[in-house]
């Protein structure tokens, strides 16, 4: 690996080899490229008149005076710490707020709202791969098949059958996939996914060359709908593995991780682990664009932080590999909070108390020392628990202090351990990404194929479905839904999955369902068990629902009606009356 590319920064070229380069009118690359040189040169030879003279003059101060615009960037280096104790600085204020929704939408539009620009890509792309194939033979697949193939690929998420076949086999058959489209279909779909035009694929080894070429536009349609979801204040930043023992140049090794193979996702998230940025890993992390060379893991933070606002007071935290003083200092400039552990390598000239004296003062000891550094104030603080822990923070202090309970070893008992408030701050704000992770692991979809980049590309729908639930239940707490009454991730995945299989994603919306039929619904599905009923989305789609008459009788579905008839919904697959006298059927599709 080229440890020189990873760490953001270039090795200096310049060799001084005791020549002197002749003056000549040479058109060398090394002349033509400096032109700082070229201008001495001529200069120096009396070539250029007073006028071009007095020109470059002028750009010359130009540019001193954009450089003046922006200070230099001042690494931390040489830092004097002094030791506090018991000082509480003010917390800034959050200057931001969440909108409130106007309604808690349906499932699927959460959902859709998230990936329909990535949809219309995959049409768009998988049709041209495919043309490319075999010109002969077009394969003219459609958004709705594309939504469809998503709905089964988070089907398959859910049963999470060892071999996809198996979902229209005799033996294991599965109606809501088997149903949905043909397994044939579905493979041929799965063969041609594609997501970019190979043709522009720049070669290996040449300028430009992209390792994420062939999900480029994928990932930057769902990272665009991930940007523009409204941030809380706490945010976190961390990776995430997917898990991966394939063939690929970017799958990453981490034997620390419960998945130790699989490519490698830095993700900004907030606690509760909603997604408002992420970059793939492709084994080089360069420079924040307008942002100083801090290092590979102050890199990438800056990176994903170019999405939050500036200015607002935003808390940002992170762990031990990303932490460092520069990049705390470059957040604090831009408003942007943060607390983060850190390692003791990060914080020069700050001695605290030795592991083995801590370990004497007992578990709950702590020690705090303050710094200043390019104008911004940092606290630093030890505390001994099991282990001694480091903390850096632009806002944070030891102070409040806490109580908390841990279990004694020696007494074999309970006892209280004082917490700094530092550590309580990080402990709560924390670990949204690892929810996140937690939330995409308990229905991944898991679909074999010899194609690298369709891992990911699941993956990603998979944390695209989850996010869609999280949204679905901030919407639904901020409305006063009682959280018992909220769907859970698995109702919410099976009622989008049902969804995508059988709704048209272009039908034109025609009002929102009625509330009393769907909740005269709800009321039968409380008293006892009930005959499924499709989504409010799918019932009221005017898609497709046709009378057919059944062999068994089988009482109406419609809230209110107790009828015994013959005729049902084709595609609801449930009962309703039509008849000269009562029209169910009419009213179940309408209202």
């Amino acid at each position: 690996m080229n440890t020189s590319m990873f760490y953001g920064r270039k090795r200096s070229q310049a060799v001084d080899t005791g020549l002197v380069l002749p003056c000549d009118n040479s058109e060398d690359e090394l002349d033509a490229s400096d032109e700082e040189n070229e201008e001495d040169r001529l200069v120096n030879e009396g070539d250029i008149d007073e006028e071009s003279d007095h020109e470059s003059d002028q750009g010359a101060e130009q540019r001193h005076e954009e450089e003046e615009e922006e200070p230099p960037f001042i690494k931390a280096k040489d830092l004097t710490w002094r030791a506090v104790t018991k000082t509480i600085p003010p917390v800034p204020q959050w200057k931001a707020s969440l909108p409130l929704p106007l309604e808690v939408k349906a499932p699927v539009d959460y959902f859709r709202q998230l990936t329909q620009e990535a949809t219309e890509i995959m049409v768009t792309q998988t049709n041209l791969y495919a043309s490319q194939c075999d010109i002969n033979k077009p394969f003219n697949v459609t958004s709705k098949e594309m939504e469809q193939f998503i709905g089964i690929a988070q089907y398959m998420g859910i049963f999470s059958f060892p071999t996809t076949r198996l979902y229209w086999s005799t033996a294991a058959r599965v109606d809501c996939i088997a149903n949905t489209m043909s397994v044939n279909r579905w493979e041929t779909i799965k063969r041609y996914l594609h997501f970019n035009n190979n043709e522009e694929q720049v070669p290996a080894g040449h300028p430009g060359y992209d390792r994420l070429f062939k999900l480029r536009p994928l990932l930057t349609a769902l990272k665009s709908s991930f940007n523009t979801v409204p941030m809380q204040e706490m945010l976190c930043v961390d990776e995430q593995i997917v898990p991966f023992k394939g063939k690929s140049g970017i799958k990453q090794y981490n034997p620390k991780k419960p998945k130790r193979w699989g490519y490698k996702i830095f993700v900004l998230a907030d606690c509760h682990g909603i997604v408002h940025n992420f970059k793939v890993y492709t084994g080089t992390i360069t420079q924040a664009e307008g942002m100083p060379d801090i290092g590979a893991s102050g890199n990438i933070v800056l990176q994903l932080c170019a999405v939050i606002p500036k200015n607002q007071s935003f808390k940002l935290f992170f762990d031990n590999w990303f932490c460092g003083i520069d990049l705390q200092v470059q957040l604090e400039k831009m408003k942007i909070h943060s607390v983060g552990t850190v390692r003791p390598s990060r914080l020069p000239n700050c001695t605290f108390s030795d592991d083995k004296i801590m370990k004497t003062k007992g578990r709950g000891a702590f020690e705090e020392k303050v710094t200043k550094h390019d104008g911004v104030s940092l606290r630093a603080v030890k505390w001994h628990d099991n282990r001694s822990v480091h903390l850096l923070s632009t806002f944070a202090a030891a102070h409040p202090t806490t109580k908390v309970k841990r279990w004694d070893k020696k007494t074999q008992q309970m006892v209280e351990v004082e917490r700094p408030n530092i550590v309580s701050i990080y402990n709560k704000s924390m670990g949204g990404v690892d929810l996140l992770d937690s939330m995409v692991a308990l229905y991944r979809t898991k679909v074999r194929s010899k194609k690298w980049y369709h891992r990911l590309f699941f993956h990603m729908m998979d944390m695209a479905m989850v996010q869609a639930w999280l949204l679905y239940r901030r919407d639904s707490t901020s409305s006063g839904v009682d959280q018992t009454e909220q769907l859970s991730l698995l109702a919410f995945k099976s009622e989008v999955a049902s969804c995508l299989c059988k709704t048209d994603s272009f039908s034109s919306k025609r009002g929102r369902p009625s509330l009393s039929v769907q909740a005269g619904l709800d009321l039968k599905r409380r008293r006892g068990p009930t005959a499924p009923v499709p989504p409010a989305p799918v019932r009221v789609d005017r898609i497709d629902h046709w009378s057919v008459y059944s062999e068994n009788r089988g009482r109406c579905k419609y809230p209110g009606c107790n009828g015994i008839i013959k005729v049902k919904c084709m595609k609801c697959d449930v009962f309703l009356c039509h008849t000269p006298d009562r029209n169910c059927f009419f009213s179940f599709h309408t209202k």
